[in-house]
């Protein structure tokens, strides 16, 4: 399936695909039962070249996983709202929209790794229309993999730890960077833990927009033996203050990797969070839908069959 969007509609419209023949065709994903509800990625930020250029190439990311999936982008209201096209909709734009169309309301997957205040504000909207939000997307392993890959990318970590070579640069600690206040913090620690484990070095986690809370984590790194820590943003990007990021590195002295972005494991678990968001489909749904599948299955058969059938009585050189 593919998805593409219509003008005035209030989300982008599931279309059909071209789909492959044969048994060795890549299976539909069934996760995605029929009529399920669209999925809107929540943006912490108005919108804008920086979080288009994300969210897009995350909603792509999102698309490949599960590709029946109906997806749209919903931002925080400001100046940057409407883009050039006029396609961009704040996420309040998008409930309004679906509620007058007579849609099932979509699931509002927030785009931080953690506790952040945007979600206070997301809840209360998502309230007025009756539309779930799922948790943010972490802590999770496979955010602890993706700051790995950034801090390796910057010259910060081994990218894997079973080599047995040794890179000059490497951190001997990590200060794991996230927003979103000391909650923020508390939560980033236990992806904290699970980067610590990657990484073989201590790792703790400090907010951004807590002022000194970065200079205290590393400062605590050095008291107990680190002598080249690093920082690691727990961030996406479009959450986050770029100038946050730069006056903590300044200010400390640390270098620090780059922020996630699209990584593909985020698009991963935006596509996962969403899954576990869905209603549990009904066993008579279950049984429809595994009897359409099998009812196509035998039509497909027969038609491969019949096609081999009458190759086979041309020959090799019949016409």
């Amino acid at each position: 399936m593919s998805t593409a969007a219509i003008p005035g509609a209030p989300l982008p419209v599931r279309t059909p695909g071209s789909r492959a023949r044969g048994r060795h065709r890549r299976p539909e994903r069934p996760e995605i039962p029929a009529g399920a509800p669209a999925l809107v990625l929540a943006v912490p930020a108005t919108a804008g070249p920086e979080s288009r250029s994300v969210v897009e190439e995350l909603l792509s990311i999102v698309r490949t996983e599960q590709n029946g999936v109906q997806t749209a982008v919903g931002y925080l209201p400001g100046d940057g709202a409407a883009g050039a096209s006029g396609e961009d909709r704040t996420v309040a734009e998008l409930l309004a929209l679906a509620a007058e169309a007579g849609r099932p309301m979509p699931v509002l997957v927030p785009l931080v790794p953690g506790p952040h205040t945007f979600l206070t504000g997301l809840h209360a909207l998502a309230a007025e229309y009756g539309a779930p939000v799922t948790d943010p997307l972490g802590p999770h392993p496979l955010l602890a993999e993706a700051v790995h890959v950034r801090l390796s990318e910057a010259g910060l970590a081994r990218a894997d730890r079973a080599r047995l070579f040794a890179i000059a640069t490497a951190a001997d600690g990590v200060v794991l960077t996230t927003v979103g206040g000391e909650d923020a913090a508390a939560a980033a620690g236990i992806t904290g833990v699970l980067l610590a484990a990657r990484l073989a070095v201590p790792v703790v986690a400090a907010a951004l927009d807590v002022p000194g809370s970065v200079a205290a984590a590393v400062n605590h790194l050095k008291d107990t033996g680190s002598q080249r820590p690093a920082l690691a943003p727990l961030v996406i990007g479009p959450e986050a203050d770029s100038e946050l990021l730069a006056t903590a590195a300044e200010e400390t002295g640390c270098p620090s990797a780059a922020p996630l972005g699209a990584y593909p494991s985020v698009g991963q678990l935006i596509a996962s969070t969403y899954l576990a968001a869905l209603p549990t489909p009904s066993p008579e749904d279950l049984a429809r839908a595994e009897a359409e599948a099998a009812a196509a299955a035998e039509a497909e058969g027969v038609v491969e069959g019949s096609r081999g059938a009458h190759a086979a009585a041309e020959g090799p050189g019949g016409r």
